[in-house]
């Protein structure tokens, strides 16, 4: 029997619990991101504290500091956390099975380099001796000043030349616990022929590709056809010439990686029962296997837990621990040999969560809607007619399927109007007001669906979202600071930072300031059948419009394209202060990219450009087509420009 639809009121006993199920907080945001009692987004910094960090107060400290946002925020405590929780839950998992090695946690700087970063993650995690992984030139040469204590290991991966192996090598020599990890066997016939110069004989680990694949887009990072690593065979054959020439107490570290984002943690049991049965095999060859090096794979999880994206995860933090440790405990009993050191590299982990970008809506665009004075016009053609018909019988009492129905011929009529506008038979007056007819005809529709209770939401229901959905101009860049959302589709948390007590009755797509198409959000988090909009509240001209955007720390800085010549935002370094009344204090400030400094980093000398500006200036005024005080007036303005942000400028406009 069809359904009468009734038409739908706004609800106004909507809570933050509500926001927080609407944007699934809860579960991308433990254990740190939450919405307070005053309907803002906010941070704990440690579990079960009653102090957290309100993130509405500290966008409001920097903008009285005269801070242009947007604005990167890095909870710098979020790093130290995080290095607590995985160091613990490891311990927690030795305890629990008796597992008689160590764990040792390990930093890839890859993951984000920044210095700032990579400094609080050493400071912090002295008490755990956390070590560093580098897998560049750049990269070995940043993190080796930083190796203080000479118990800081370093695991030295990716494709490495002579200078870098005798460096190396070097290092070692004067007690650092430098280990480079060979996944070419000509790596190892650089390592000799610097031994045999050298006369010292280098500690050394080896990287493997095993047989086990992880799944989703990293899947490839693991594997027979992993881009890096030795094959079997060929990890025997180096094992062979190392034993050859005396140096089996120097093979000590061996590696895997299963892929940047375990999402399934069905698929890393294999990898580890694989890895250590490879230990084992060299341990009773009297390898002097020291350390198991898992590489990185900790999930974050970006999306809503229990779904099918490739983002969301289906374990938690303990039973990633847990797996690890047991399977290496179970296979090393089961061989009678000693447990190793266990190494993970949990790099997406350990950085996601502490950069939060911070960034103003510029305006919002919504569909034109039929207003007073709009009439058909008296010669309107059929199709127009229909649409006309169409839209006045969508403000009556109808069924569900009559609506439905309504929007399929609502939408064949307009694409008749539409080409015959194409073909000249329509004037530009009337496919305007004909536009507007359908719109408002869609709007009506949509609001009475919303007042259904559906099984499933029919495709109409999420076309309908999708044709009203509002645009939200946004100062930022997605290739700047969230480029895997472009490139790969990955997904991360993006809602607004206030208002969280009030229901968002609106739906937007979010654009960035880049001229191109791909320049926007294209899927959210939330618990809306359609993950192609994001609810919103209404935009409010002349008033702050704020959108956050989370776990943004790994990858996404270092990652970033200079699309359209847009530079790095500012960024505020957060700290927790239990002594002032917000609870927080900024740290530091680090500057946007200037345009100067972007036009710089593609060969524009600023020297050079203010001389063709001043060449050019200086023909207008000798042709007499600007006065000598308005030709410097331009030179200045544009000098001025130069030093300027290359984001949206608001003050601008005042």
């Amino acid at each position: 029997m069809s359904q009468v639809i009734k038409k739908s009121t706004p609800i106004c006993d909507w809570t933050n619990l509500d926001s927080d199920n609407l944007y699934r907080v809860s579960s991308w945001g433990a254990p740190y991101f939450f919405i307070n009692d005053d309907g803002h987004m906010a941070v704990h910094i440690k579990k079960k504290s009653s102090v957290s960090i309100d993130v509405v107060s500290v966008v409001e400290e920097i903008q009285s500091q005269g801070i242009q946002l947007p604005i990167l925020l890095r909870f710098k405590d979020l790093l130290g956390a995080q290095i607590e929780r995985i160091n613990n839950a490891f311990q927690s998992a030795i305890e629990t099975t008796g597992y008689g090695g160590l764990y040792q946690s390990v930093y890839p700087i890859k993951v984000n380099q920044s210095q700032a970063v990579v400094e609080e993650i050493l400071n912090t995690g002295k008490k755990y001796d956390i070590g560093l992984e580098c897998g560049s030139k750049a990269e070995f040469l940043a993190a080796l000043p930083y190796l203080e204590n000479d118990k800081t290991l370093l695991v030295c991966n990716g494709i490495k030349d002579r200078t870098m192996l005798s460096l190396m090598i070097s290092i070692q020599r004067i007690g650092k616990n430098v280990i480079p990890v060979l996944d070419r066997l000509n790596e190892f016939s650089e390592l000799k022929s610097i031994m045999w110069e050298t006369g010292h004989s280098p500690i050394l680990g080896a990287r493997i590709c095993l047989g086990s694949e992880g799944l989703g887009h990293w899947s490839s990072c693991s594997g027979e056809m992993s881009k890096f690593g030795l094959s079997l065979s060929e990890l025997i054959s180096l094992s062979e010439e190392i034993s050859s020439l005396g140096l089996k107490d120097n093979f000590q570290l061996l590696h895997c990686h299963l892929g940047s984002q375990i999402k399934d943690i069905s698929t890393l049991r294999q990898v580890v029962r694989e890895l250590t049965q490879v230990y084992v095999s060299l341990i009773k060859r009297n390898f002097g296997i020291k350390y198991l090096d898992f590489g990185g794979g900790l999930g974050v999880q970006y999306d809503e837990a229990g779904t099918n994206s490739q983002f969301a995860l289906n374990y938690d933090l303990q039973e990633y621990a847990n797996l690890i440790v047991n399977t290496v405990k179970d296979v090393c009993n089961e061989q009678g040999v000693l447990e190793p050191v266990l190494i993970t590299e949990s790099g997406r982990a350990i950085t996601a969560y502490h950069s939060v970008l911070i960034v103003p809506v510029l305006g919002s665009r919504s569909r034109d809607e039929w207003v007073t004075g709009d009439a058909l016009p008296n010669d309107a053609c059929q199709a127009s007619q229909a649409l006309f018909r169409l839209m006045e019988r969508s403000t009556e009492r109808i069924t569900t399927e009559e609506a439905l129905a309504l929007f399929h011929h609502a939408k064949e009529a307009h694409s008749q109007v539409r080409a015959s506008f194409s073909l000249g038979s329509v004037s530009l007056e009337e496919q305007a007001t004909m536009d507007r007819a359908f719109w408002t005809l869609c709007k009506l529709l949509y609001v009475s669906l919303c007042g259904e209770s559906f099984d499933s939401y029919p495709p109409e229901f999420i076309e309908l979202e999708n044709i009203l959905a509002q645009q939200h101009m946004c100062n930022f860049s997605i290739f700047r600071s969230m480029l895997d959302h472009w490139g790969i589709g990955q997904t991360f948390p993006v809602m607004p930072i206030d208002r969280l007590n009030e229901k968002p009755l609106n739906h937007a797509i979010l654009a960035d300031l880049t001229c191109d198409s791909d320049g926007r959000v294209t899927h959210y988090v939330s618990s809306s059948p359609n993950k192609s909009v994001l609810p919103t509240h209404s935009f409010r001209p002349g008033k702050e419009n704020h959108i956050g955007l989370f776990l943004l720390g790994a990858y996404q800085d270092s990652m970033g394209d200079a699309h359209n010549l847009f530079g790095k935002v500012g960024e505020a370094h957060i700290r927790l202060n239990l002594d002032v009344e917000n609870h927080f204090t900024i740290e530091k400030v680090i500057p946007e990219t200037s345009v100067q400094e972007i036009l710089g980093q593609v060969q524009y000398v600023s020297g050079q450009l203010e001389s063709r500006m001043r060449g050019l200036v200086r023909e207008k005024y000798k042709s007499r087509e600007v006065s000598r005080v308005a030709a410097q007036e331009i030179l200045e303005k544009y000098m001025s420009c130069l030093q300027k942000s290359t984001y949206y400028d608001p003050k601008a406009c005042n």
